[in-house]
């Protein structure tokens, strides 16, 4: 597969991944749906809620049935960001981290505001989606990494204790950039990870969890992914914890008929390596998404962001048709993740077509505007 700006894609290659944008975006958000009734709760608390078997099907929550958290509209907005930040090339002005940061100002306006700011021109479509200015119980570190304007940078970053899943929760549509080579995929969402969260645990852990998404994308299988993730991250200083918790979903594939018990093992205390090592392994044991999602909610503890990573792993894996239709249906926000992910996929694929440095479709221009205002 040719990817490198200007490349001519196969109309074969141009639908594998959009099916696979697809399913990734798709993926995540029914996961977090799924696991946003129990997030938090114990393995007791939801077989009394629901059941001896726990979450088998969609459940209300913020007062609607596939209700998504702020882990899905964070990763919107990091495809926003991403496109912008390709619009933005043609300028000269080429610093992704950047516009990934002014794309998650956009998103924490929402968080303020009641709704959509029309006088802002600069905003482009998302951030007037009347639904994502709903507050889905975002963390302190995300509205403090995210209370100013300053982006937090590896070197200088935003609260350095901060060790939760929030930014792996978020990456996954950098390991959609299959025209990238996969250290870049991992610097970048590293980067991006840091302006909220600081400690090397969560960073690194946005990192692997991009790669693995990148490797998926570009056709791999699960195990090999995840081994691609593992030989990025031992270059990288303070990588210990991180690999240790991929290579314990690794080892846990081998230890019998998977269960509640042995996801919640690796999740631990939910800081951000045990949650992608439970989402790697509910992936890698999966029968089929609806097996694997409901591996990942059923453990107590942070349902939403385990069974977010591991939709958009199977996502990544298997395309959007392999994703129960029925979730999808109740889905919230469902028309504005396909109309996103489908626009990334043309970006990626034709970019070159809708805007290059002598001319721009004023239609694409419109979405996602080069201005670098963020804040009224």
């Amino acid at each position: 597969m040719s990817t490198t700006s200007g490349a001519v894609w196969g109309r074969a290659e141009q639908q594998d991944f959009r099916s696979r944008v697809r399913g990734t975006l798709l993926g995540a958000a029914v996961g977090d749906a799924l696991g946003a009734p129990v997030d938090g709760l114990g393995p007791e608390e939801i077989r009394q809620l629901h059941g001896p078997d726990g979450v088998v099907d969609l459940a209300p929550a913020f007062g609607r049935r596939g209700a998504v958290t702020h882990h899905t509209q964070l990763t919107l907005f990091t495809v926003d960001g991403l496109i912008r930040a390709q619009v933005r090339r043609d300028t000269g002005a080429w610093h992704p981290p950047t516009d990934l940061h002014r794309a998650y100002l956009r998103w924490a306006a929402t968080q303020r505001d009641w709704g959509p700011d029309l006088r802002r021109k600069d905003d482009g479509w998302l951030a007037r989606e009347e639904w994502l200015y709903a507050r889905r119980e975002p963390t302190r570190p995300l509205l403090m990494g995210l209370g100013d304007e300053r982006m937090g940078t590896l070197d200088d970053p935003k609260n350095p204790a901060a060790d939760g899943p929030e930014p792996t929760a978020r990456s996954a549509p950098f390991g959609l950039l299959v025209g990238w080579e996969p250290q870049l995929v991992a610097q970048l969402a590293v980067e991006c990870a840091a302006q909220t969260h600081g400690h090397p645990v969560a960073y690194l852990s946005a990192g692997a969890y991009a790669v693995t998404v990148h490797a998926l994308a570009r056709g791999e299988e699960m195990d090999g992914a995840v081994q691609r993730a593992l030989a990025l991250l031992a270059a990288r200083p303070g990588h210990e914890l991180v690999s240790e918790a991929l290579q314990r979903a690794l080892g846990a594939v081998r230890q019998g008929l998977p269960g509640p018990a042995r996801v919640a093992e690796l999740v631990g205390e939910g800081r951000a390596p045990g949650v992608l090592s439970a989402a790697v392994y509910c992936a890698l044991v999966a029968e089929d998404v609806r097996h694997g999602l409901r591996l990942a909610v059923n453990q107590g503890g942070p349902a939403a962001p385990t069974a977010a990573l591991t939709g958009g792993l199977l996502g990544a894996l298997h395309g959007e048709t392999a994703l129960p239709p029925a979730w999808l249906a109740e889905l919230e926000g469902r028309p504005t993740i396909l109309e996103i992910a489908d626009d990334f996929a043309m970006e990626m694929t034709q970019g070159p077509a809708l805007h290059n440095p002598a001319g721009a479709s004023p239609g694409w221009l419109a979405r996602y505007p080069r201005g670098g205002q963020v804040l009224s």
